[in-house]
Formats: C-alpha cells, structure tokens, sequence
C-alpha cells in the first residue's frame, strides 16, 4: 500500500483492495466453516445408519469398524472449534471436549460423569471422553446427555468458538440423528486400547463414498475407462481394469449373501410368529369358554338369590304378622292386669273364682252353655263382670256348693 502527500493531502493507495481482501477473506472462512460442519453432520448420520444396519447380524463392540468410525466422528463434532484452555501466563493450552461433557451433563439423572472421574486405568482427559462415549452408548443415554449438554447454552458458549457445530442448527439434528442408537445394544471393554488418548481420532470417509455417473453422460463406465485407457500404457490397457470391476462383484456377491441371512432370520421369526399366534389363539379360545362357564354360574346364583330372596321375604312378613298377635295379647294382658288393680283387694276373692274358672276351662273340663252364654270370652272387663256378678248369686256361693250343685257336676 502506498501513500503520497500533496500539499497537505494524504491519499491512500490500495485501500479498496485491502477492504476488497478482507471480505473475501471473511466469506471464504464462512464458506469453509460451513463446509466443515455439513461435512461432519453428514458423515454423522450415514455412520449412524451402518451401525443399525449392523447390528442387525452382530453385536457391535470395539472391534467393530463402524463403531470405531463413529467414536471418531463424534469426537471430530464434539471438538469442531473447541477453546483452549487460558493458563496463568497467557498461553492457551489445548482442550478435549470432556471438559465441556463434565461440565454440561452434570445436570442428567443417575449420570456416569462421576464414574468415569473415578476410573484407574484412565488418565487422560481424550481418554475419559472416549470412556464416556461408550458407557453413554451402553446405557442407550448418549442422545440425553448431549440434548442436556446443548440447552446449557451459557455452558456451550463458553467452551465453545463461534461457527462451532453444537451452537449451530446442526445441534438439534445430531441430538436426533443418535436417538436412534437407543435401539442397539453395545458390548465395550473399558479397559481396551480404543481409550488410549495419545492419538487423535481420524474419520475413514471411504464407506460413504459412492460416484454417480451424470446423467448427461452418453457411453458407460466401461468405454470410457477404455477411451483413456487409449494412450498406449499398459498400466491402462483393458485388460488391466478389471480388478474394479471383480471387486464390485464381490460386493455383490456379499450383499446378496447379507440379504440371504436377513431372510433365514426374517423366516425364523416368522415362524416363532405363527406359533406364538397359535398359542395366543389357543389360550383366547380357553379363556372364551372359561368366560361362558363363569357367565353361566352367575345366571344360576342370581336365579338361587332370587328364590332365596322371595323365600326370606315371606319368612319376614310370617314373622311380622306373629309379632302383631303377639302384641295384641300383649296388650290384651295389660288390660286385665289394669283391671285387675282397679277392682282393689276388696274383690281378690272374686278375682280368685275368676282364676279357678279358667283353670278348670284349661284342664280340659265340659263347657256348660249356659256358663259361656253369661260369661263370653273371660279375656274382656265386660265378661269378667259378669262372671262376678255369677259368683254372687246363689248358684257360686261357696266352693262347696259349687262343687255339689247338680249343675255343675263334672262329666
């Protein structure tokens, strides 16, 4: 850049082109960051579909390629523009994204934060976020703890660098993209060599690379190998592009064979089905039958409680009727018990005679007609006056004269 000095004027060479540059700059950073993330979210989520994919033969553990990949690309996401750690002297040290995990999931119930701090044969901090990824993945918790982690935002905001994956909208898909994993179950060793953090984790991006011929192209792969094949090099001669083409028999041949195994398994299951429905349908046809008979008993009970009911009601109404006889002689019996104190001792020997007639009436003695025609019943006032005013004529005078009148001689 220069500068020239007229008479006071100071005029800037070169100044549109530096802002022209900066710009630039700027925009191609955007570019490349953006670049950068959607690379890794999408490599994210094929890595995720292979290892559905694969556990669907076998179980996924260390060993497994897919996984490892997987572990790498997380670890890539989780530390996409990381910062560094400030020391005392103003130097920045670098990070590992446990750091931030430590401090961002603290708040998951029942978490293994606490665990994996603990553990003996892990030291460093790479290490403990490799442990970390792996008993998240076993306890089918991993898309929880970074849904948790991402809502601290504060959190994340201070751990993390602008144009970073997880304060962009990538976040909320990687958090759904591994809800997924909550289906397979994971088999580590937490002792195994994948924990050693000296070495930085690196993506295997062949997997999921697959060219597609343009649609604009007019010969095949075929002629066109052997069009460039044409310069005379025997290294491109036809005859020496057939490897490619025998491997992707191979690959052929070894989908075919996955799809086989999926369809014995898809035939096992589908006959454990079929017995299962047949034993469903056999314990349904059971358990109709078991249901009629048990209808059937309580149209019985209800018919005995019916009968049983009317039988008790009559009973009931039996017993009502006694009880009215039983307090119309109740009441009966009081009223010559009244009587009996209004006449006063004066008429005891009267009420004696009264007592002599009803005991020879109950010891069975002949009823003379005449008695019962002056006399009535006995049980009223009315009648038991007149059995006074009887006693007093000459005919019951005295017991002796009662007893040897002709009239009244027992039979």
């Amino acid at each position: 850049m220069a500068s020239l000095s007229l008479g006071g004027l100071s005029v800037n060479r070169g100044g549109g082109s530096s802002s022209s540059s900066s710009s630039t700059k700027k925009s191609l950073n955007a570019r490349n960051a953006a670049v950068e993330r959607r690379n890794l979210i999408t490599v994210c989520r094929f890595s995720v579909k292979t290892l559905i994919d694969r556990s669907c033969f076998e179980t996924i553990d260390d060993s497994s390629p897919e996984f490892n990949n997987f572990a790498a690309i997380l670890e890539q996401i989780l530390s996409h523009r990381l910062k560094g750690q400030v020391t005392w002297f103003g130097y920045e040290s670098p990070r590992s994204f446990w750091d931030y995990i430590r401090v961002a999931c603290r708040k998951v119930s029942q978490n293994c934060i606490c665990s994996i701090e603990n553990m003996e044969n892990v030291s460093s901090s790479r290490a403990k976020g490799r442990a970390w990824i792996r008993v998240a993945l076993m306890e089918k918790h991993l898309s929880e703890y970074i849904s948790t982690a991402l809502r601290d935002f504060k959190t994340t905001r201070r751990f993390y660098e602008d144009g970073a994956i997880v304060l962009g909208e990538e976040a909320n898909m990687l958090a759904g993209m591994l809800l997924g994993l909550n289906a397979i179950d994971f088999s580590f060793c937490l002792k195994g060599e994948g924990l050693d953090g000296n070495f930085p984790a690196v993506i295997d991006y062949t997997p999921y690379l697959k060219f597609t011929q343009s649609s604009d192209s007019i010969s095949s792969d075929e002629e066109e190998l052997r069009t460039l094949g044409s310069s005379g090099s025997e290294s491109s001669t036809p005859e020496n592009i057939g490897p490619p083409f025998i491997m992707d028999e191979n690959s052929w041949f070894n989908k075919c064979k996955r799809v086989k195994q999926k369809y014995q398994l898809t035939l096992e299951q589908k006959g454990y089905l079929e017995e299962l429905l047949r034993l469903r349908e056999n314990q349904l046809a059971e358990s109709v039958s078991q249901n009629k008979l048990l209808l059937q008993r309580i149209e019985d009970s209800d018919l005995t409680h019916k009968l049983e009911k009317e039988q008790l009601e009559y009973i009931i109404v039996e017993l009502q009727d006694q009880l009215k006889s039983f307090q119309s002689l109740d009441q009966l019996s009081a009223e010559v018990s009244l009587s009996q104190t209004s006449l006063g001792p004066a008429h005891s020997q009267d009420g004696d005679g009264k007592q002599d007639v009803l005991n020879l009436l109950s010891e069975g003695k002949e009823d003379t007609p005449s008695l019962l025609g002056l006399c009535g019943s006995l049980t009223s006032v009315a009648s038991y006056k007149s059995l006074t005013s009887l006693k007093s004529s000459d005919y019951l005078a005295s017991p002796t004269t009662e007893m040897t009148s002709p009239g009244l001689t027992p039979s």
